[in-house]
């Protein structure tokens, strides 16, 4: 009445014989065809990048994609799913500069931009049969015989397409957003990137910069004969680049203070803190140094880069010398 049962059953075997029926009977396409045109649910998946074998938590991922289509397609929806390839980003650019030993930009630009990119683009489609054979046997339905590739430009002049619509319809502004930054390549860092091992834990390192004054008239009122500096202090270094003014508080005492044969100007509060064998030379009087300092013209830390001088409460309450961006 009833078959036997192989008590030795091979569960891959299993898997296998599903998805040989599956090809031989084309059920992935007719799950799409055979559902109406006019009923068609969408969903957007994000590719990955295929310049990496696929490990165990590509499975997890893909499991997840597959999830809901399949149960969208069960309640009648037509499901049309492409698969894709992330061709863009850091982690492929880092790949390849470690196979041509490369350490900087710059060697990059020597080894030539346009060969990079062909070494980047081959790449990406290095493990591809790899990627088709996990998506296959883990039952991951998408076209894979018509992936998108996003270095394509039909796929980068889709993009274009939406951003226009969007731009169209008033849904584009322009504000300011802070992102981790890598100052060896140059560029900010996606959310995957930061990711892959970004820490934002570390110490925040803070600098002390002097900034020569080149203003003749504040000089002579100055005992002494060395180059006088206005020191600032900041925990965001990589921002000296672009400085343009420096900030001191209107109603706090300053002083200039000689060390090792340079005159600095700093709040006196702090001037015990920071320089205990620093020699008076001269107390400046309250709120002489921000009328004054409207005058000066420092000489920032970046050649041939100057600024100016302002008043205002942005310098905090013990009457340092701050930076203004």
């Amino acid at each position: 009445m009833f078959r036997a049962v192989d008590p030795k059953v091979s569960f891959p075997q299993l898997e296998e014989g599903v998805l040989a029926f599956w090809q031989q009977h084309d059920v992935f396409k007719r799950s799409i065809d055979e559902r109406p045109a006019d009923r068609q649910f969408i969903f957007y998946e994000g590719p990955p990048t295929a310049n990496a074998r696929p490990g165990i938590h590509h499975v997890l991922a893909r499991v997840f994609k597959d999830l809901i289509p399949r149960y969208k397609t069960m309640r009648g929806y037509r499901v049309p799913r492409k698969a894709g390839w992330d061709t863009h980003g850091l982690p492929v650019e880092l790949e390849i500069e470690k196979e041509l030993n490369l350490q900087s930009k710059p060697e990059i630009e020597a080894f030539g931009i346009a060969e990079f990119n062909e070494r980047c683009k081959a790449s990406v489609s290095r493990y591809i049969d790899e990627w088709t054979r996990l998506s296959e046997r883990i039952a991951y339905w998408a076209d894979l015989e018509h992936p998108y590739v996003t270095w394509h430009n039909e796929y980068i002049e889709s993009c274009w397409w939406i951003f226009k619509r969007l731009w169209d319809a008033g849904l584009v502004y322009q504000d300011y957003r802070v992102t981790p930054h890598c100052p060896r390549c140059g560029t900010s860092l996606s959310d995957h990137e930061v990711a892959q091992g970004y820490e934002d834990d570390v110490p925040d390192p803070s600098v002390f910069v002097k900034f020569r004054v080149e203003s003749s008239e504040f000089a002579r009122e100055v005992p002494g004969s060395g180059p006088i500096f206005l020191v600032a202090w900041t925990t965001t270094p990589w921002t000296l680049p672009g400085n343009v003014a420096l900030a001191v508080k209107e109603d706090a005492d300053y002083g200039v203070y000689e060390v090792e044969g340079e005159r600095l100007v700093l709040a006196s509060a702090l001037a015990v803190t920071w320089w205990v064998i620093a020699l008076v030379l001269l107390a400046l009087p309250a709120r002489a140094a921000g009328r004054r300092c409207d005058a000066l013209r420092p000489r920032g830390p970046a050649a041939g880069h100057r600024g100016g001088g302002s008043r205002g409460s942005a310098a905090g309450r013990d009457g340092g010398v701050c930076l203004a961006g």
